[in-house]
């Protein structure tokens, strides 16, 4: 079930944002911040299933309005956005986000979300190294299913 007080948080710093941004505040635009912020907190989503699950609750948004929210809600990082190897862009909401990388699977697409305190350690010791100060990392992580009898295994 989806945190009303948490939707309601992210609604109130874009409505700051686009007052910042001079942009308009549109029921379209907060619609999709309700919709992406109701997903469980792991769950990542394309634009086109946000298009589908928000026509079949009865919105009437275009898939160009989903896009353009989507960059502004990545800009005022209320959303993260992930590009894995060959799939389309997915996004994930960013306000309760706790750095995780990903494990991609290359035959069932299942995304895993994982975090490892080494590799924070490997990001520490590679910053001493190159005398940079790393503020963020991504790692995605690609294999293939094992699982047997796998009910995401598609065959190519």
């Amino acid at each position: 079930m989806a945190d009303k007080a948490l939707i309601e948080k992210a609604k109130k710093i874009f409505e700051n944002f686009l007052s910042k941004q001079g942009s308009r505040k549109t029921p379209e635009r907060f619609s999709v911040i309700d919709e992406l912020y109701s997903l469980p907190e792991d769950e990542h989503m394309d634009v086109e299933g946000l298009f589908l699950s928000m026509r079949n609750k009865g919105y009437t948004i275009s898939r160009a309005t989903i896009y353009n929210t989507l960059d502004l809600l990545v800009e005022s990082g209320l959303a993260v956005k992930h590009q894995f190897k060959d799939k389309v862009a997915l996004y994930e909401q960013a306000l309760t986000y706790k750095h995780h990388d990903h494990h991609v699977c290359n035959q069932c697409r299942k995304i895993r979300e994982f975090s490892d305190p080494k590799i924070n350690e490997i990001k520490e010791e590679t910053g001493r190294s190159f005398q940079s100060a790393i503020t963020s990392h991504s790692l995605v992580l690609y294999g293939n299913c094992e699982i047997e009898n796998c009910e995401n295994l598609q065959e190519f």
